[in-house]
């Protein structure tokens, strides 16, 4: 992959959420900024985002250090889906060793409501050892990932929906659906019915493409387990917005202030730009 020119600040997205994918967008039209977003490539067929676009994994903190280096990147955006918690510590760790700025950008979590019957969990774990006391026909939600967490739960009838098909082991009696958001409260509704559901699993994610299943919970009076989100790497900045992000991205790099900004002029080996 070629560099940007002297003149642009090359900022390396990491998305594979509608929040990377908006601030990518809102750079593009930036001239003095250069994009790359980088996709896990857990997802069969990715929606792309605009400008350069790679796919796959670095080979941890020292390969994601790497590539920023040679890749002469300014400014890392950690714009993943927030329980990514491995490739936030790896994109935290690698930052630090190229001394370039990092920032978080992650939606804001879900608020409980009035009628909402919330429980919480620490971890798919916790969640999983919680359902037996709050229902029998679960609806899990909670990635594609987690579903061998739930092997052990005494129910005749697991509802689990993912993008692409889970990998093996599987609970039994378990009933896959294929399906991407954004979803409708009608449709959750009619869902929730059809399975006769009378819990819902899901992970704290938030934003509104897959909130209507919370408020088709809530009409029809089913508990929620939810597992807490984890907290971002230790001392990084943490925006809710993209437009809040390119705000910080557009500004004089040397108005980034620490922790935001590890200041080092360019040398042998180091990826930023001079403040």
């Amino acid at each position: 992959m070629t560099s940007p020119g002297a003149e642009s600040r090359h900022v390396l997205i990491l998305g594979g959420t509608g929040e990377a994918r908006r601030l990518a967008e809102l750079l593009a039209a930036d001239p003095g900024l250069v994009t790359t977003s980088s996709l896990a490539g857990r997802v069969a067929e990715p929606l792309l985002p605009d400008g350069r676009v790679r796919i796959g994994g670095f080979g941890g903190a020292d390969g994601l250090a790497r590539w920023l280096r040679e890749e002469r990147v300014d400014a890392v955006v950690d714009a993943t889906h927030p329980f990514a918690a491995v490739i936030s510590a790896h994109a935290a760790e690698a930052a630090r060793a190229v001394r370039l700025p990092l920032l978080v950008l992650r939606r804001p979590g879900w608020a409980a409501g009035p009628g909402d019957r919330w429980h919480w969990a620490d971890s798919v774990a916790d969640a999983a050892a919680l359902l037996p006391g709050l229902g029998s026909r679960p609806f899990l939600t909670t990635g594609r990932g987690d579903l061998a967490a739930f092997a052990a739960a005494p129910a005749s009838f697991l509802l689990a929906r993912s993008v692409d098909p889970p990998d093996p082991p599987l609970p039994p009696h378990v009933h896959v659906l294929l399906a991407r958001g954004p979803f409708t409260v009608e449709s959750e509704r009619a869902l929730l019915r059809q399975h006769r559901i009378d819990v819902l699993v899901t992970k704290d994610s938030g934003g509104s493409a897959t909130a209507p299943k919370l408020t088709a919970a809530r009409e029809a009076g089913i508990p929620v387990l939810i597992v807490r989100r984890p907290p971002p790497p230790e001392s990084v900045p943490v925006v809710a917005t993209p437009a809040e992000a390119v705000s910080l991205l557009r500004a004089p790099r040397r108005t980034w202030p620490p922790p935001w900004g590890w200041p080092s002029p360019r040398g042998p080996g180091h990826g930023g730009s001079a403040p």
